[in-house]
């Protein structure tokens, strides 16, 4: 995909966002692209490919959205939630002949055969409605979180390369800062551990929450992989507890797979 757009535009006009998301996975690529494509300036062209229905029934789009940014992709879902944020989506299905790939080397690669060409056209300023007709845009309605008091349930909705486990819950609901929460992930026992500021002030080893670069709350393993700590992904139920420092009792150390406890307390 890369090599088809240095054809076209100047390197320092590719900016490539992430690799790292696992494959097939619709719902946690919209999540991730909603969350930080809006950081781009208006009118940029996004190019999406996350698209296990390469070569099927799923249409490939060209979405014009109301600040002129233009998003590329599959019709599968994976754009409509950054499509809604940015306003007044207007979806086109790509037809290859009007990008000039009317014969194409397979159906498997579409990224390079078809959407990567047709991006490439848009940042040129071709019109969207140039590619292809209108088209219905296929909707993908992101998990919401809840709060009730103290108490908020969401789930988790990314795992970064570094197994931080990113949940939908909004990190301005666990203030005032607490001195720890109650953290449950899934069908898992749960754990207290520390409301910390920085992965430093979690320890080495251990679990603990924070608030992420996404805005909302992160469960971590300083130094270590909270999703294989807490046998937690993309999509487990996430349910957090804000807890006061009279109420607290020891954390875990994680990577030992020992549990610290007060002496005198039952087991968390």
């Amino acid at each position: 995909m890369r090599a088809v757009l240095l054809h076209t535009l100047p390197p320092s006009h590719v900016v490539e966002l992430t690799h790292d998301l696992p494959a097939h996975a619709i719902g946690e690529a919209a999540w991730v692209l909603r969350s930080v494509a809006e950081r781009f300036p208006a009118g940029t062209v996004h190019l999406v490919v996350v698209d296990p229905g390469v070569g099927g029934r799923r249409a490939p789009v060209a979405v014009r959205c109301g600040d002129g940014s233009l998003l590329v992709g599959p019709d599968n879902g994976v754009l409509a939630p950054l499509a809604r944020a940015l306003g007044d989506p207007r979806a086109y299905r790509i037809e290859p002949e009007r990008v000039g790939v009317g014969s194409r080397v397979g159906t498997t690669f579409d990224g390079r055969d078809l959407f990567a060409p047709a991006a490439a056209r848009l940042a040129f300023g071709t019109p969207p409605e140039r590619l292809g007709p209108l088209h219905p845009l296929r909707d993908l309605v992101l998990p919401t979180a809840r709060r009730r008091g103290a108490d908020m349930t969401g789930e988790v909705v990314h795992v970064d390369r570094f197994g931080n486990l990113i949940t939908n819950i909004p990190t301005d609901w666990v203030a005032p800062a607490p001195t720890e929460v109650t953290v449950r992930l899934g069908s898992g026992a749960p754990r207290r551990v520390p409301w910390s500021s920085s992965y430093e002030a979690i320890g080495r080893g251990r679990l603990g929450a924070l608030g992420s670069s996404f805005g909302t709350v992160e469960v971590a393993v300083a130094e270590g992989r909270a999703d294989r700590r807490c046998r937690a992904r993309a999509g487990t139920p996430v349910h957090v507890t804000r807890r006061a420092r009279a109420d607290a009792r020891a954390t875990e150390t994680v990577n030992s797979g020992r549990i610290l406890r007060a002496r005198g307390r039952p087991p968390s």
